[in-house]
């Protein structure tokens, strides 16, 4: 069984997933973006900054803080390793949210 490229973007989908059961996940890799900056220096992870866009039943009723701390925790330990999670943007929204938003 081949390893994957994307190791922690593979644990991040999964733990969302099966958490939150969004009815739409994007997570974007920004690494490339930021891998001159200081504070990357020596590190050798191609999968430290994340964009990731959740959409979920899960949210409805919490406020942004709150959604975004439930995502906090589901990625603590990749967030706390060497080499781990940096920086992470999330949108979080509700299917309600999402609909309205995409009302142009």
């Amino acid at each position: 069984m081949a390893s994957s490229n994307t190791p922690i973007e593979d644990l991040m989908r999964q733990k969302i997933t099966e958490a939150l059961k969004p009815s739409s996940l994007e997570i974007i890799n920004d690494s490339h973006l930021h891998s001159h900056h200081k504070a990357m220096a020596g590190s050798t992870s191609k999968e430290t900054h994340f964009r990731v866009n959740i959409v979920s039943e899960e949210f409805k009723s919490k406020m942004q803080p709150a959604r975004h701390r439930m995502v906090y925790t589901l990625l603590k330990d990749e967030m706390a390793a060497v080499g781990g999670i940096h920086a992470l943007q999330l949108k979080t929204r509700t299917p309600e949210e999402e609909a309205k938003a995409n009302v142009k």
